[in-house]
């Protein structure tokens, strides 16, 4: 394979480094990377992706933009709220690099499709914000062999690490189990810096072109830890466990990591026509309450341990927040507080 002269224009700066050069550039015309995730760690890390010249890119998102995406999710404007974000990214992508051919997921991954998906590609890039996705991906990714780039953000801080890369530790070698309920919230209910994303996703994509490229020091067993307020960085060892041994997938990621599945659930236009007949229970942060709410007792997840006796269960209770999730973690916890009487609904895709 060759690169046009179209191509050699536009990688020029590649090119002309004598550690990439035209063979690692075509390297990277031939590599096919799935992005999981177009959110705040995914826009950056598709944006570099894309200008690098990465032939196949792919990417996996079932979510639409919404308004609060913009402080950080860059690929997106105001014109675009409401629309998938995949769509909405890859045609902003295109136009960044013609070279680049894109496959598209407006789907969740699940354990119904992952294996499929997974093994139509050379690297797994994780943008997700979730403990289920992680683990899904990172089990997914040992049964198909593929290294999995990883990213986290929290608040003011990042992570960066890959995982199975020539038989390297795992994300599982790394994390075990999962935190408990709200000992890891994410940034729609604690908040995130909004370039925190950017400077971590360019950090995944840099890891991904060290590795089709097989230029630098990979981050495998190895953790960078980046703090943006105090600018300090920390690389710390790790290694492979017992754990990285995986042969088949989780039944369900929500129960592993804590969040059971909700058989009695309602839909938003179902409850607004019987809402008499329920109480209702807001999960959501007090900023989320004060934008929008459809009524109810409010109690922040983070503040059921020491509030939940507030609560009045004579009628069937409705829980709610923004997308379902936050929702489904307190219906576990209630649960096992709460008399075993107790009606409790999550409303299915929140508000």
């Amino acid at each position: 394979m060759m690169l046009t002269q179209e191509e050699l224009k536009q990688y020029n700066r590649h090119v002309i480094l004598d550690e990439i050069g035209e063979s690692g550039q075509i390297k990277l015309k031939t590599a096919k990377v799935l992005v999981v995730g177009a959110g705040g760690l995914g826009c950056p890390i598709l944006q570099y992706l894309t200008a690098a010249g990465v032939g196949t890119i792919g990417v996996i998102d079932d979510d639409v933009v919404d308004q609060t995406n913009l402080q950080r999710q860059i690929l997106y404007t105001v014109d675009d709220i409401g629309k998938p974000k995949v769509e909405v990214a890859v045609n902003r992508l295109s136009k960044l690099n013609p070279f680049v051919e894109f496959k598209v997921f407006v789907e969740k991954l699940s354990i119904q499709n992952v294996i499929d998906i997974f093994k139509d590609f050379d690297i797994i890039v994780d943008g997700s914000d979730n403990f289920q996705t992680r683990y899904l991906c990172n089990d997914a990714a040992v049964i198909a062999n593929k290294p999995l780039v990883y990213g986290s953000i929290f608040k003011f801080e990042g992570q960066v690490s890959v995982f199975n890369f020539n038989s390297s530790a795992t994300y599982r070698c790394l994390y075990p189990t999962p935190p408990k309920l709200n000992e890891s919230p994410n940034c729609s209910e604690i908040g995130v810096m909004g370039v925190l994303p950017g400077i971590i996703g360019s950090l995944q994509a840099n890891e991904v072109i060290k590795i089709i490229c097989g230029i630098g020091d990979v981050l495998a067993n190895k953790l960078l830890v980046f703090d943006v307020l105090s600018m300090r960085q920390l690389t710390l060892d790790y290694s492979k466990t017992e754990n990285s041994s995986i042969t088949k997938l989780e039944t369900n990621y929500d129960f592993f990591c804590g969040i059971e599945s909700i058989d009695n659930d309602i839909t938003l236009a179902a409850l607004n026509q019987n809402k008499s007949t329920f109480n209702l229970l807001d999960v959501r942060e007090h900023w989320e309450r004060q934008q929008y709410h459809i009524g109810g007792l409010h109690i922040p997840l983070a503040q059921l341990p020491t509030r939940y006796h507030e609560i009045n269960t004579e009628k069937p209770l409705v829980v709610y927040c923004k997308s379902g999730v936050r929702s489904k973690k307190a219906i576990s916890f209630l649960k096992d507080v709460l008399s075993k009487k107790s009606n409790l609904i999550n409303l299915k895709n929140g508000l």
